[in-house]
């Protein structure tokens, strides 16, 4: 537990035994589940925490508590990780009332196979709860990134609970910098909402917002607009930095050198920032990540059944299922006897919106040779121009 405010107490957990979060993106750091209680003549907790810990979320809110009953739970946003606990606190605390949306307590339902019709309180977009000197206003947020998603404002302590917003991979106990695994949860488990997500911002715009106490990652507390200027960027799809990333999906190794050729000639002419990655080996959502952070990408793959490497079809698909957009993007192909790799992959593509195709591509036949260097050069000159 931790003081938030002076009202405000922190009552989340960490969670260092998870492998895989959503089933797909590797935590080396773990997560942390967060949830808050707000001490007033009336308390209300915000959201409960993962199943495989809700005795040690039970005992931190009886500590936080310090002998007081809970009168409110606040349901903003019903992904298990947050509100898999729900029937355990209904029933720990029979007299406390469940806040949350028409479309919550439908969810509630299919999970719990009740919606607690008998002390439920179902909110509008806007409409307040008064706890006494506390105030708590209910902004919705849907898709952000379910459809039944509301962040909570606390007018008293300038305080935002942002559900799944501005939360990060990464338990609690840890010391990483924020951006890295902010960046990579964002694009991995939001980045499709963009839109929503800046409609969320236009209404946060308007309330004086000093503290933002997220679902996942540290409650934020200075430097806001460091933060609210990042989730701007990723959310309008804008690239966050100047830099070439070079994704390559590679079978024997020619590729591979093609990509890396190229990265060389980067550097060498001035490139800012150069990153590149094997597709078939790195984390696929960390691609995904530095995909969207920079302003160019380089897709090089060797054709394969007619079409591209696994990996990196799967790597193109997760872009477009993302909404990517507004960037140069530099092929490269391999084929021994019938190269298609660029071809498919621009189609792949079609649908992305200001995409701008580099004038210059490399086409390798099995491996390099003095044509397809020179193709490499030609491309280096074009993306540093």
């Amino acid at each position: 537990m931790m003081e938030v405010t002076k009202d405000i107490i922190y009552i989340g957990v960490n969670d260092h035994k998870v492998d895989l979060f959503e089933g797909q993106y590797v935590v080396p750091n773990g997560m942390a589940y967060n949830s808050y209680v707000i001490l007033d003549e009336k308390t209300a907790v915000m959201d409960t925490v993962d199943a495989h810990f809700g005795e040690e979320w039970l005992a931190n809110l009886e500590q936080a508590l310090g002998g007081r009953k809970p009168d409110y739970l606040v349901v903003q946003h019903m992904e298990p990780d947050h509100s898999a606990n729900i029937a355990k606190f209904a029933e720990k605390y029979p007299e406390a009332q469940i806040v949350g949306n028409a479309k919550t307590f439908t969810m509630v339902k299919n999970f719990f196979g009740t919606d607690y019709a008998d002390r439920r309180v179902v909110v509008k977009d806007g409409e307040s709860l008064s706890l006494g000197a506390h105030e708590l206003t209910f902004v919705f947020a849907p898709m952000v990134h379910w459809p039944e998603v509301m962040v909570t404002y606390d007018a008293k302590d300038k305080v935002l609970f942002s559900a799944d917003g501005f939360g990060k991979f990464g338990a609690l106990d840890v010391d990483e910098d924020w951006a890295c695994e902010a960046r990579r949860y964002y694009f991995g488990i939001v980045g499709k909402y963009g839109m929503q997500v800046q409609n969320l911002l236009k209404k946060a715009a308007a309330l004086d917002i000093q503290i933002i106490c997220p679902l996942h990652g540290p409650v934020l507390t200075e430097n806001l607009g460091y933060y609210i200027g990042l989730y701007d960027t990723w959310s309008a799809y804008k690239p966050e930095s100047e830099g070439v990333f070079v994704a390559y999906a590679s079978v024997y190794g020619n590729t591979k050198a093609a990509a890396e050729l190229l990265a060389e000639k980067l550097r060498e002419k001035g490139c800012p920032k150069v990153t590149v990655a094997d597709l078939a080996r790195e984390d696929m959502a960390e691609c995904v990540e530095d995909a969207f952070r920079y302003d160019t990408l380089v897709l090089a793959s060797c054709t394969y059944n007619g079409g591209v490497f696994p990996p990196m079809r799967e790597f193109i698909l997760d872009l477009t299922e993302r909404g990517y957009r507004n960037r140069r993007v530099a092929l490269i192909e391999n084929g021994s006897w019938a190269a298609t790799a660029a071809k498919v992959m621009e189609k792949m593509l079609e649908g992305s919106k200001d995409i701008t195709f580099a004038e210059n591509r490399v086409s390798i036949k099995s491996a390099l040779d003095e044509t397809s260097t020179a193709q490499v050069e030609a491309l280096a000159d074009e993306l540093t121009k």
